[in-house]
């Protein structure tokens, strides 16, 4: 067989081998990067539910946690895929050297929100305020917040996971996690604004599905199929979440039903999940446009260096595209 011929047969076979369905009972790990909860409900339910079985996959999922580094257990062989915050955090770890992608986003939108005393009308009166953010801001959504509000890092303190330091000093805001922050400052009965950065223009997906080259191109099948099961996870737990939740409370037993009931309605009535571009393209999507806004936004911004990274290297369409399960 002449060389040119060869190659294409071997082109065309491997393009066949990534649109085969997974062959049945295949195992596949997932690891979160936090303890079971209603945000990663759609992922239980298509294990409740039997989705996974019914696209062709043993699915085995494990918790994160506060002391888990999940692209580290990745590397070294101890999941297929894992949940990451976002899709710079990817970026940047890819260019440190890690050979990984993004290949598909739950929440259609970044889900942390700035929460001020009822001063504050907007972001933009967030200068002279104190505000407190994690360490991992200072690398991400705070460069953002900076150059697009003129605020200055002299503003800031540490978060601590602790709203005291916020309710006891009214020129204070603080980051929180739209899904269930705001509950715990409810119940200190302080009147407050919130701002969900997405709103106001930030680019980022968040909850991503990212894997390891060599998985992509060795389980292409099998991702495609987690990625179409857990987006009819989710439009299944955000009709209704019974499944879903039977297993949270036994995976993570130290949240209430009241927690579990929160952080779900704030993820349907904020639509991270179903808005944005998965009305038209299906739960789970990333699109090229909004990669390119990331990307270009962090480079701009210094976080990313595009001399050690290019945008087409931290992301593929590849198993969205046949996806498309509308919310």
């Amino acid at each position: 067989m002449q060389k040119s011929l060869r190659s294409a047969v071997v082109m065309a076979t491997a393009s066949l081998m990534a649109c085969l369905p997974a062959r049945a009972d295949e195992q596949f790990t997932f690891l979160t990067n936090w303890f079971a909860q209603a945000e990663h409900g759609g992922f239980y339910q298509a294990l409740a539910e039997g989705t996974y079985k019914k696209h062709g996959l043993d699915v085995t999922i494990k918790m994160g946690g506060p002391q888990i580094n999940v692209y580290q257990l990745m590397a070294a062989g101890q999941a297929d895929c894992v949940m990451g915050s976002n899709e710079i955090q990817v970026m940047q770890l890819r260019s440190s050297g890690l050979p990984v992608k993004t290949v598909a986003a739950v929440f259609q939108k970044e889900a942390i929100a700035i929460i001020a005393h009822d001063d504050v009308k907007s972001l933009a009166d967030l200068k002279g305020k104190t505000v407190l953010i994690s360490t991992g801001a200072r690398t991400g959504y705070w460069l953002w917040l900076k150059a697009k509000y003129g605020l200055s890092d002299d503003q800031t303190r540490p978060f601590t996971n602790n709203f005291q330091p916020f309710v006891a000093d009214e020129n204070a805001a603080t980051q929180s996690y739209v899904t269930t922050d705001p509950s715990m400052i409810e119940k200190l009965g302080v009147k407050f604004n919130r701002f969900l950065i997405s709103d106001y223009g930030y680019p980022t997906y968040s909850t991503v599905i990212a894997c390891l080259d060599k998985t992509i191109a060795q389980r292409g099948p099998q991702i495609a199929a987690f990625i179409k099961a857990t987006a009819e996870g989710y439009k299944s737990y955000l009709a209704n979440p019974d499944p879903g939740n039977a297993i949270l409370k036994s995976e993570n037993p130290k949240q209430t039903a009241a927690d579990i009931d929160y952080t779900f309605k704030a993820v349907r009535d904020t639509k991270l999940v179903t808005g944005g571009d998965a009305i038209a393209q299906g739960i789970g999507t990333i699109t090229d446009d909004r990669m390119k806004a990331t990307y270009d936004t962090f480079v701009s911004l210094g976080l990313i260096d595009a001399s050690k990274v290019s945008l087409d290297q931290t992301y593929t369409t590849q198993f969205v595209a046949g996806a498309k399960i509308l919310p």
